[in-house]
């Protein structure tokens, strides 16, 4: 789908079965547009809270078949109502972006998790809800998937999340590292800091790597899309490590030379290992 920010994965695209693509462009949309709320703009803390609650309001609509009131609700009422969709993720990544205007640091890497399990892991379980695969085994590769995804996510974005003043980095862990906030503040890179993201990284490709079976396990057209986006989560992460974590300078992302190789690897698709994904 035309999408107006920058994505690092496909998102409803054109592997995906045709009927497949309106429902998860509406869950995109409702899933984008809350996440700008908590983001963009120069709304007051107050104002964006308010607003998220307003998306809240709407869950409540659509779970007691109230009519929505706006196009957005309206299409989204459409597609939990035709595919049985649980209304939990959509509450969960909502509590998520909730917590982006009202904390901005994280204790532990616990805390970290904890947050991804609201703001990533909920679209791909709602993906599965979609395919018709939501059995335990697929919810907890999807899980790992999402997870390690929003990550690397982090990973690229240090340097543009510290511009909003939030840091999703274990305060702990950098502690541990040697490294405090004056760092990041001041983009220097060093061997303590190329050495802590080149941990992160081999930390979330780990993760990608239990989560891809899953894309083995997904018939036709769904599990190529999936395998994209782990060679896609991949490469990143590889990137990050060439970089030696320099991303205040050389922000990794995916050109097109990049997809041709991913979506070479994913037709191919012997998954890649944490040690391949280091070199």
């Amino acid at each position: 789908m035309p999408v107006d920010h920058y994505e690092n994965f496909p998102v409803a695209s054109w592997v995906l079965p045709r009927a497949l693509r309106r429902p998860i462009e509406v869950i995109y949309a409702f899933a984008r547009t809350a996440d700008d709320l908590a983001d963009e703009g120069d709304r007051a803390p107050a104002q964006r809270l308010a607003a998220l609650q307003a998306f809240r309001e709407e869950l409540v609509r659509i779970a007691g078949r109230e009519p929505a009131r706006t196009p957005l609700f309206r299409d989204l009422a459409s597609v939990i109502d035709t595919h049985r969709l649980p209304l939990a993720p959509f509450h969960d990544l909502l509590d998520a972006f909730t917590q982006d205007v009202t904390c901005t640091r994280y204790a532990d890497f616990a805390q970290v998790l904890d947050y991804c399990r609201r703001s990533a892991n909920p679209v791909g379980r709602l993906l599965l809800h979609l395919y018709g695969r939501a059995e335990p085994g697929s919810l907890a590769r999807s899980d790992s998937i999402c997870t390690a995804l929003q990550l690397v996510n982090f990973l690229q974005d240090v340097a543009r999340d510290w511009t909003i003043g939030r840091v999703y980095l274990a305060q702990d862990e950098l502690r541990a590292a040697g490294i405090d906030e004056s760092q990041i503040a001041q983009g220097r890179v060093d061997d303590r800091w190329s050495g802590f993201m080149h941990a992160q990284a081999e930390r979330a490709a780990g993760m990608l790597v239990r989560g891809a079976p899953l894309a083995r396990e997904l018939p036709g057209r769904a599990g190529l899309e999936l395998r994209l986006v782990v060679a896609g989560g991949l490469r990143i992460a590889r990137r990050v490590q060439a970089v030696r974590g320099d991303v205040f300078r050389r922000r990794p992302v995916l050109g097109w030379r990049d997809w041709m190789a991913v979506a070479a690897r994913a037709a191919w698709y012997p998954p890649a290992t944490a040690a391949e994904v280091a070199r």
